[in-house]
């Protein structure tokens, strides 16, 4: 399936493999009635845990995105609803923002101090429409 993924991102392996299939169904790269490869084969593929696809299969088989047919397979589903894409994105964000304030806590962090620096972020991002260098002074 050639699945791109990065190890070294930070990002949870099992959203960045419903994120790339969502990706793949949204530019047509896989339609309605394409079937997947089995979790197994996936996983070797990508020489990740079992489980780790596995539950990439089941967020996107609950949003109604696939549908695993016990014997059968796995199968993009009809286009799936908006609101499934929504749910996978929020839960994307989530997962997100709870491994940026662990690793603020790592670091000794404040929840003051944390919460200064994500609103000075924000800010930014707001007025230029893009993320701010932390090597720049700026």
């Amino acid at each position: 399936m050639n699945l791109e993924i990065d190890f070294r991102s930070g990002i949870p392996i099992y959203l960045q493999v419903v994120e790339r299939i969502r990706e793949r169904i949204a530019a047509s790269q896989l339609a309605p009635g394409d079937q997947l490869p089995t979790v197994r084969s996936l996983a070797l593929e990508l020489r990740v845990n079992f489980n780790t696809i596995a539950r990439a299969y089941r967020i996107l088989d609950e949003t109604g995105i696939i549908s695993t047919q016990q014997g059968r397979g796995t199968y993009v589903t009809n286009t799936p609803p908006p609101e499934a894409s929504e749910k996978i994105r929020q839960k994307a964000l989530t997962e997100l923002a709870r491994r940026s304030f662990a690793d603020a806590e790592r670091l000794g962090a404040s929840p003051e101090e944390f919460n200064q620096i994500l609103k000075d972020q924000v800010a930014h991002w707001q007025q230029t429409g893009r993320l701010s260098n932390p090597d720049s002074d700026n």
